[in-house]
Formats: structure tokens, C-alpha cells, sequence
């Protein structure tokens, strides 16, 4: 009986040692060597973790790892998801720490799970929805969708309407990823809050390129006034 909790041990200490890796890529490479199934539940685990570096490591860790279970084993790919969804019902009890973010990496890496489940993503933000209410929750939804803006903006344009109320919103962080995820999907109708945006100096954290960033909520908005300027006449 000792042996198979000494195994799970080992696992998960091999996957935190690879999280915290000088060279994540090389890690991330090390973890798709992994059995997958095996390595979902250490992952998950970490998104609990107080080091934001570890936190956000382990839901680039979960895109990749799920997309790739998804070309062998759809079902398996589609559980992890419904775990995740779970984590962010009523009945869990819980908070769902982690979860949106983990659910915008997968769908931002894995075309067939992003059409499947790109209406939940966006149930979370519509208030006559499965609207999130709790800020820190926000943030993990609107970066997820930031992911996903990043490779498939066209998924998600209708959500469009409702990401924008969040620029009003008295959290900074929440503020600052819908001015960054707004800026990705380059919506006009956005123009006049973010403009209200650009003396907002308030320092938020933001996880690209497998790195936490420090940035201004005025750069955010600077950045997404710029892109939306950029967009054609007979873009949406």
C-alpha cells in the first residue's frame, strides 16, 4: 500500500522541480513526457500555490499537458475540463482557484476544446450567465480570454460587450486584464473607457510568455487604444 503513495509523491515533487525550473520551456518539454493522466492531479494542485511564479507555471503546464491528452484521448482531455468547471459551481464549496485561467490556456491551445467550451468561458463574464462575482476570479476569467484573444480572437468576439463594463471596475488587476484582453480583440466600442484609463498608474501583475510582469493599468489601456486605431474600417 506504501508504494503507490510513495510513487504519487515522487511525481508530484518531480513536477514541482520542473515548475520551478531555470529553463521552463525545457521543463514544460520534460512534463509532455509524462504520463498525462498521472500528471494532471499534481498540476492542479499547484494552483493553490502562494508563489505566483509556481501558480502561473502550473496553468501553462495544464494547457499544454490537456491539449496534448486531447489528441489522444478526447474524454480524458473533456474531464479535466469538467474538473475545472466544477471548481467554479456553487456546489463545489470551493473557490476555483486557478480554474478560468487553466481553462483559457487549454482552449488558447487546443482548437476542438476551445469551440466546445468557449461559451462557458464566456457564461462567466455575462451577468445572466454563470457570472463570476468574486474580483480575483474576474482577473483569472479575463486573462483566460486574453489567451485565448491571443490565437483564436475569433472565437471570442461576442463576449466583446460584456468584457468591456469591466474597465469600470474599483479592482485595478480586473481593470487592467480587460484594458489588455479588449486591446487583443481591438473593439472599438471600448475607445471612451479606456481613454478614461490613461491616468490610471496603478501597478497590476500579468503573466505572458511564461513570465509575471509588472504593468501600469495606463500602459494596458495605451497599448489597446493603440491596437484599436490600427484596426481596418471593416473589422469588428
Amino acid at each position: 500500500m506504501d508504494t503507490p503513495k510513495q510513487s504519487r509523491r515522487d511525481l508530484k515533487g518531480n513536477v514541482f522541480d520542473l515548475l520551478q525550473s531555470n529553463n521552463f520551456d525545457q521543463a514544460l518539454h520534460e512534463l509532455l513526457q509524462l504520463p498525462a493522466r498521472q500528471v494532471i492531479n499534481p498540476l492542479l494542485s499547484f494552483l493553490l500555490s502562494s508563489d505566483e511564479q509556481i501558480k502561473w507555471r502550473a496553468v501553462s503546464a495544464i494547457g499544454k499537458v490537456v491539449a496534448n491528452l486531447a489528441e489522444r484521448d478526447m474524454e480524458s482531455a473533456r474531464v479535466v475540463m469538467r474538473r475545472l468547471m466544477w471548481t467554479l459551481s456553487d456546489e463545489s464549496g470551493g473557490i476555483g482557484w486557478g480554474a478560468p485561467e487553466s481553462m483559457g490556456e487549454i482552449m488558447a491551445s487546443h482548437e476542438g476544446l476551445a469551440k466546445e467550451y468557449v461559451s462557458v468561458l464566456v457564461s462567466y463574464v455575462r451577468e445572466d450567465g454563470n457570472f463570476l462575482e468574486y474580483e480575483p476570479l474576474q482577473r483569472g476569467a479575463l486573462w483566460g480570454f486574453g489567451r485565448v484573444a491571443q490565437v483564436k480572437p475569433h472565437i471570442v468576439q461576442d463576449a466583446i460587450p460584456h468584457l468591456v463594463s469591466f474597465l469600470d471596475s474599483s479592482d485595478a488587476t480586473v481593470r487592467g486584464m480587460a484594458a489588455w484582453t479588449i486591446g487583443l480583440l481591438r473593439a472599438p466600442l471600448a475607445k471612451e473607457k479606456l481613454e478614461r484609463l490613461l491616468e490610471d498608474d496603478t501597478e497590476v501583475p500579468l503573466y505572458l510568455n511564461h513570465k509575471l510582469e509588472r504593468r501600469t493599468v495606463s500602459g494596458l489601456a495605451k497599448e489597446a487604444l493603440a491596437a484599436i486605431a490600427e484596426t481596418k474600417p471593416s473589422a469588428i
